[in-house]
């Protein structure tokens, strides 16, 4: 393709964020190109058929929805749908197990007697979630605005709630609310997705993870996208190209050099070349963002998540009769997550050891979207498993990379088939080759695959969704400068990234649009 000597807007990586800025800047009239170094656009929130001659589209990567504000599918008019989850989760406890039913409060009721023996832990619930869910509505809207100050925030959300969630360690409060081990692990593991971290971490980073995992679309829902992940990436780079942005793929982006005012970005691959441009949008790691300006980051961020999708030709039988494995694998299904659980994996990968008994949570996406997997030869349907593993970080990997995953493997389906009243092993589904159709990614696979820093999938630490130092530009009040002024972060490194979200890409964009019109002549503020 013929490109540009110049562009208003040059935007580093095709991720969901990239091209969510691109169609909200095309769409505002700016020249817009997108370099992506893969073949296809979508970064990790792909659909991808993973095994040979099985049908089924697996969203690899990324898999469930929270924080995309609906606003964004809105402005962009994005053909795109998500399905609710009727079941919240499942955790087996002996031979038995606690169902929380989002749809039924007598059955949650229920369950919470037998798998604590009162109605204690299930009012306490009812109590935290009541008060989660009044932040929720009061963050959830902040996140595509300009950030407020740490004193507007603490305003919105109440003294109270404020105290629990952003002062003190989150496992202060989780203590305080819940008396049972098992309940508090549930709760608790909202804190752990994609942190490396434990309960009583004086930096709150575990509270920083837990309010991004309960304040999505002012509820805290997580929910399927129908088609798989890529039907959203699919449908925002056909809202950038249809707005004008230009979309090159196979092209990865090898330096940028700034003055401040106009930035020359180099790239090689499917296209070689340099362009100009007045603003470049990184959609990548600050970590990567440095080296791309030559700079040294501060430092290497480090995933600790250990990813495995599964095939099934069926789903397997549970040690607790007393829930329908629809029922039990429909939300997400809890292994080794009790709070002392996950307190003793921590200790011991923190030690340096792969967790004897790795914590993993699993999702069947297959039982609220069944159209993304074909039927099995027999006609019987198929059902999909993604599994995310905790507290495996990427030291445990730096080493011996495949024998460590082996291992981690190898102990994270014995910690599933614990709860199993039959190996999972035995339900797999085979590729054309005969291959168990079984796909796992640690943190080193993933910098390798994905460019993410340590294999960590917010590409850093969260923080919190206020401000945290000057407000003197556009970039600063949105939360995505870089020091540069017209290289701004527009990915999960930006404040309020992380999650499949769009908010990293449409606050880069609504920066960009603020200061261009600041700049106007004629105007005057």
């Amino acid at each position: 393709m013929v490109m540009r000597a110049r562009y208003d807007v040059v935007i580093v990586g095709g991720g969901h964020n990239g091209l969510v800025a691109a169609a909200y800047l095309a769409r505002a009239g700016r020249a817009v190109l997108v370099l992506e170094q893969a073949a296809v656009t979508g970064g990790a929130a792909v659909s991808a058929r993973v095994f040979d001659g099985v049908d089924v589209n697996l969203s690899r990567y990324s898999y469930l929805v929270s924080l995309l504000p609906d606003r964004i599918v809105r402005d962009l008019g994005l053909r795109f749908t998500t399905r609710k989850r009727r079941i919240s989760s499942y955790t087996p406890a002996g031979s038995s197990g606690l169902l929380i039913d989002n749809r039924s409060p007598a059955a949650t009721r229920a369950s919470f007697a037998r798998a604590t023996g009162s109605d204690r832990e299930f009012e306490a619930w009812q109590r935290f979630y009541a008060m989660t869910g009044e932040v929720a509505r009061a963050v959830f809207p902040t996140l595509t605005e300009p950030l407020p100050t740490r004193a507007q925030l603490r305003r919105r959300v109440g003294e109270r709630a404020w105290a629990e969630l952003f002062e003190r360690p989150l496992g202060e409060t989780v203590e305080q609310y819940f008396a049972d081990d098992l309940v508090r692990g549930v709760v608790f593991t909202d804190a752990l997705i994609g942190t490396f971290t434990h309960a009583h971490d004086p930096s709150l980073l575990q509270n920083r993870c837990f309010l991004y995992h309960v304040i999505g679309g002012g509820t805290g829902d997580w929910d399927v996208p129908v088609g798989g992940m890529g039907a959203l990436t699919d449908a925002l780079a056909d809202a950038a190209r249809a707005a004008g942005a230009e979309l090159v793929t196979g092209t990865g982006v090898t330096a940028v050099a700034t003055d401040g005012r106009v930035a020359e970005v180099e790239f090689a691959g499917a296209a070689t070349g340099t362009v100009a441009a007045r603003y470049v949008l990184v959609n990548a790691s600050p970590a990567e963002a440095s080296r791309l300006l030559g700079e040294s980051a501060d430092r290497k961020p480090e995933g600790a998540q250990l990813k495995i999708n599964m095939v099934l030709d069926r789903l397997p039988r549970l040690r607790d009769t007393g829930v329908a494995v629809q029922d039990a694998f429909a939300g997400t299904f809890h292994i080794a997550e009790s709070y002392e659980q996950l307190e003793h994996a921590y200790r011991e990968a923190a030690a340096g050891r792969l967790p004897t008994t790795p914590p993993s949570e699993v999702y069947c996406h297959t039982l609220t979207d069944p159209g993304i997997a074909a039927p099995a030869a027999t006609g019987s349907p198929r059902h999909t498993l993604t599994l995310f593993g905790l507290h495996t970080p990427a030291s445990l990997f730096a080493v011996d990379p495949e024998g460590a995953k082996e291992a981690a493997v190898t102990a994270t389906l014995a910690a599933l088939d614990s709860v199993l009243a039959e190996p999972v092993h035995d339900c797999l589904a085979r590729d054309a080759h005969g291959v168990l159709c079984l796909d796992a990614a640690t943190p080193v696979d993933l910098q390798r695959s994905l460019r993410l820093p340590g294999g960590h999938i917010f590409h850093g630490d969260l923080s919190f969704p206020y401000l945290a130092g000057a407000a003197d530009t556009p970039a600063q009040r949105w939360g995505v400068d870089t020091g540069h002024a017209n290289v701004l972060r527009c990915g999960a490194g930006a404040v309020r990234g992380g999650g499949v979200s769009g908010i990293g890409g449409h606050n880069a964009a609504m920066a960009v649009l603020a200061e261009t019109a600041a700049q106007r002549p004629g105007n005057t503020g």
